[in-house]
Formats: structure tokens, sequence, C-alpha cells
């Protein structure tokens, strides 16, 4: 069974079946949300975590100054590979966000799925937090939702490997299979996974990967959260609920911040 490498999370079966697993997601609300976002504040746009570009090439097709960036070299092909298909061409990046260095400025910058949750160290979330802010232009805005997973009362730790995706890849009929086992850190507010995937064609296994991240994920309260953006000079200051400019509400789990410059 294949390990992943250390130095990025998306790779290998985990890239190849993101978007099977996902599926159709034209009508996530997510999606609407940030056009509105994109009304309000302007271009450019960046999509940080562009992955295989779920946003960012809707947005390219609709005629939005977007470009992408992301740390999976593996997720940026497969993102090129279908702007090449929709006859698009995004200007892709390969960096953390922790040490962005584009070549422009934006008016507003989209941190998708609570990928900045993905940044395990408190000083990493600081400098990528900083990098975010002088990536915006004055009175730029940058997005980012927040997920609450865990929560007093909830459990601490799943041992029993979970059947958590099951699809068949229509292209060649190649069944891929998804397990996963967690387990939470409250104090350290750390999300600790393990993921196995399974390759199946003509039901044989023809390929596993165990995926381990220990820890993976990060979770911030709301407060925390928006205290991460007023350190590093953000002005207006908004918690809001789940994708809407309504404010959040104290039960909420899912939240998105936005912060002007």
């Amino acid at each position: 069974m294949n390990e992943q490498p250390d130095d990025y999370e998306y790779h290998g079966l985990m890239a190849e079946t993101w978007d099977l697993f996902r599926g159709d997601t034209s009508r996530w609300e997510d999606r609407f949300f940030y056009l509105e976002c994109i009304e309000k504040y302007g271009q450019p746009v960046l999509d940080v975590g562009c992955g295989t570009g779920r946003l960012m090439l809707d947005y390219l097709a609709l005629g939005i100054q977007i470009d992408g960036v992301d740390n999976s070299p593996e997720m940026l092909s497969m993102c090129s590979q279908k702007a090449s298909l929709l006859g698009l061409c995004p200007n892709l990046h390969e960096q953390g966000m922790e040490m962005l260095a584009l070549p422009r400025l934006y008016r507003t910058i989209l941190v998708p799925s609570s990928s900045f949750q993905l940044l395990l160290e408190v000083e990493q979330a600081r400098r990528a937090m900083r990098r975010l802010y002088e990536h915006l232009l004055a009175g730029g805005a940058l997005v980012m939702p927040f997920m609450l997973l865990w929560q007093p009362g909830d459990t601490l730790e799943n041992t029993t490997w979970e059947l958590v995706a099951e699809k068949t890849r229509p292209s060649d009929g190649a069944v891929f299979r998804k397990w996963s086992r967690t387990r939470y850190d409250p104090i350290q507010q750390l999300e600790h996974t393990e993921d196995r995937y399974d390759k199946l064609v003509n039901g044989r296994v023809i390929k596993q990967e165990h995926h381990k991240r220990s820890p993976a994920t990060r979770w911030y309260t709301q407060a925390q959260a928006a205290e991460l953006y007023r350190q590093v000079g953000f002005k207006h200051v908004e918690v809001l609920h789940g994708f809407s400019f309504e404010p959040v509400l104290a039960e909420d789990t899912l939240f998105t911040v936005i912060g002007m410059k």
C-alpha cells in the first residue's frame, strides 16, 4: 500500500478521485455566494487552493479575471487538462499560501473549502494571513469560510474504518472507494485523519493508498478566526452566517469571514 508525500496532501488516488467523489458542484451554495462577493468587491480575483478548478474554471468561463494557486502539482495538472478541454487558459501558480509571491495584486481573494484550515502551525497561519493581506489592493477583500470541526459532546475518536464514498468512473468503469477514521484534539483544536483509497477493476483491488495526516486540520472559533484578520491589519471584519451576508449565529459551525484592506 502506497503512502502519500509529506509536503502536500492532495496526491495520488486522493487527487485522482477528487472530482469523481465531489460529483456535480454547479449548484453548491458557495459558488453563488462567491460570485456575489466578486460583484461586490471587484476583480481581478485570486482563488487560493484552486485544486482542479471547481470554481476558477467556472468563473473564468463567465469572463471573470481570476487566477489560481495551489500547492499540489497533481491537482494543478488536472486543472490544466480540464481547462484545455474547455478552451480556457488560466493563470495557475504552484505555491503554498504561506509563501505566496504572485506577480499582481487582487481586489478579491477567495480561500474556498476551508482550505486555510490545512495550515497547522499558528505561525504558519499568521504568515499566510500576511501574504494574503499583501496581495490585496487597497479596499480589496479576503473571503474565507471556516468549519468548526469538533464541539463538546462530539466523539473524540473513530477507531473503525468507515466507508465514506464509493463511485464508478464513467470513462473506464473503474470503482473507487474511500475509507476514513478520525480523532480530535480539542485542546490544540486539531483534527487527525487517516484515509484509505481502493481502486478496483473488474471487482479486484489493483491499487491501494494510505493517506495519514496527523494532524490534518486546525479549527477556529468565530472569535479566533476574526482575530486572525485583525492581527494583520484588516478593517471592517465581518463574520457571516454560512455562505450569506447575514450576521453569524452563535451556534453556526460553518461561517465565513470577510475582511477589507
